[in-house]
């Protein structure tokens, strides 16, 4: 009988969680369920020891309880080569720490575990300024420090959407009228004075009736849901964790053109479990850190696709063996 394989996650504290929803619990509630070996760490229990990936990592074990999802084991310092799988799911910011950490896991990946998402994509495809690979695939975009051009790009398009490069959540984004006398005070803030790069995109619309749907694609292909998020009539963030409302709904043919034009170069670069922020059928976001939506999807079409994401790494780990 074949060992089962050993899978290491690495997250933000798992008691933090919010059980009935958190995606990386689907997903190890799924592994779980295969007879899978699990291993906690965070982001500070990683180092590197002349060049080795090494992890203080706990056994852990999983449940569907909304009170008590999880029980940890007695931790062990372990050179993380030593784990089949590690899932990377630490949330933004995506700052230097996070940088390093992929140093870390790609030195795991070197030593012979497989990372979802691989370190070097996680590194080179930062989550709004990737979507400058796929112009065909988004609405008018400005990457710039510049104010004066950010000021053009107002102009020119009436109303914009500007945030930084670096958050998660719907943290610190800014809609913004052509005249609006706060203008030049957000593009400072975000901008640090024109001392670091912010993005501005030309404001959609579409946001307020059929909001920012998140299509995930798992190796590629598109799940046939997408999570659409419906901003209340307060805000203007289509971000769960900013209030916004999830809704189901099927894939259209535009979701399905985005996801042909973008899914293989993610599939080709080790990227297995991404989300693509839809708006008005434009991409407005690449997320490839720690995508979420999956509970939601399942409660209302049923639809598992943490057992998808297990699939699609047992494939890799076949294919790797052979």
């Amino acid at each position: 009988m074949p060992a089962p394989v050993r899978l290491g996650v690495v997250m933000d504290p798992i008691g933090d969680i919010k059980p009935a929803k958190d995606t990386t619990l689907g997903m190890l509630l799924a592994a779980q369920a295969r007879g899978w070996e699990l291993h906690y760490a965070e982001q500070r229990h990683l180092w590197l020891r002349d060049g080795v990936a090494m992890g203080r990592l706990a056994p852990l074990s999983v449940r569907l309880d909304l009170a008590d999802w999880a029980t940890l084991g007695a931790p062990q310092d372990r050179p993380l080569g030593e784990l089949d799988v590690i899932l990377m799911r630490k949330d933004p910011p995506f700052d230097t720490e996070y940088i390093y950490t992929t140093y870390i896991l790609e030195r795991a990946e070197a030593a012979g575990s497989l990372v979802v998402n691989r370190p070097q994509g996680l590194r080179d495809m930062n989550e709004k300024v990737y979507t400058a690979w796929f112009p065909q695939c988004c609405a008018p975009t400005l990457i710039t420090r510049d104010m004066d051009d950010m000021h053009a790009f107002l102009r020119e398009h009436g109303k914009a959407v500007c945030k930084p490069l670096y958050g998660m959540g719907g943290r610190s984004i800014f809609v913004i009228d052509r005249g609006d006398k706060n203008a030049s005070v957000v593009f400072e803030t975000l901008t640090d004075y024109g001392s670091r790069y912010a993005i501005v995109q030309r404001y959609l619309p579409e946001i307020v009736t059929t909001g920012d749907s998140r299509v995930i694609l798992v190796d590629g292909e598109p799940v046939p849901y997408a999570l659409a998020r419906i901003p209340t009539a307060a805000d203007n963030r289509g971000n769960l964790a900013a209030g916004a409302k999830g809704v189901g709904r099927p894939l259209n043919d535009r979701d399905r053109w985005l996801a042909g034009q973008i899914g293989p170069v993610l599939r080709e670069h080790g990227m297995l479990f991404v989300g693509l922020d839809v708006i008005g059928g434009f991409v407005t976001e690449i997320n490839v850190t720690s995508p979420t939506g999956i509970r939601e999807l399942a409660k209302e079409f049923q639809v598992d696709i943490a057992a998808q994401l297990m699939d699609a790494i047992e494939r890799r780990l076949t294919a790797r063996r052979g």
